[in-house]
């Protein structure tokens, strides 16, 4: 008996502990590129620490079939350049909420050349199911000021992405500053909505300008917070 039950014991050590259902697994995927200068990064910054502790954004939160959701914080710039600046972290109230925004704040900004959003969402999309959450729907949050000009192109990967049940909202950041000499990027939107975006119920929210981000930051994670999967088509 004693042997039975040790035996048990072990099993039940050995086996994974079942994830935890969440209304949405979100990856918050941001751009560090140089075209991102030091101001523009900070306003950036802010704008999701501002957003994700607005009363709206929690409200949107705990209607949720489970009042529930587990985020994950990226920062990205060259195909071989991205990492987790915050792992996945479950954000249910007020006082989660502010918990994550506070680790946020205090990291530091970094800032790295070139830009590949399809590098973004091929790290990103390896990122689902490694967090102990089970969401409802697999969402990338995509925010960039400029188009793809390393790695695979950016379709490619959001191809991919859709094929495996992921959605790829975008945040493009539309400004009249040239970058590196090169003229800014007035159609940035339509590339977006073409090669960037997609998956069941995808969207994206045009910033016109950095000043503009964190009122375009907070209107987004309202919007595909509030998403429920019954309502979403291809």
């Amino acid at each position: 008996m004693r042997r039975t039950l040790a035996f048990l014991a072990l099993l039940l050590a050995a086996s994974p502990a079942a994830a935890l259902p969440v209304d949405i697994e979100l990856v918050i995927a941001v751009d560090v590129s140089r075209s991102i200068d030091a101001d523009e990064a900070r306003l950036q910054r802010e704008g999701y620490v501002r957003a994700l502790t607005d009363d709206r954004v929690i409200q949107a939160i705990r209607s949720g079939n489970h009042g529930r959701i587990a985020v994950c914080y990226v920062e990205w710039a060259s195909a071989s350049l991205q990492y987790t600046t915050i792992d996945w972290t479950l954000i249910k109230d007020v006082a989660t909420a502010r918990a994550f925004a506070g680790r946020l704040a205090e990291m530091p900004i970094q800032s790295h050349s070139r830009t590949s959003i399809s590098g973004a969402i091929d790290y990103s999309m390896k990122l689902f199911g490694r967090g102990g959450y089970e969401g409802e729907r697999l969402v990338i949050d995509i925010s960039g000021d400029g188009r793809n000009n390393d790695g695979r192109p950016a379709h490619l990967a959001r191809n991919e992405a859709v094929a495996r049940g992921i959605t790829i909202n975008g945040l493009p950041i539309i400004n009249d500053r040239p970058t590196f000499g090169f003229p800014a990027d007035a159609n940035l939107d339509i590339y977006y909505e073409t090669d960037v975006i997609g998956g069941p119920g995808a969207f994206s929210v045009v910033a016109r300008g950095f000043a503009a981000f964190a009122e375009a930051i907070l209107s987004k994670l309202i919007r595909e917070i509030a998403q429920r999967p019954d309502d979403l088509r291809f």
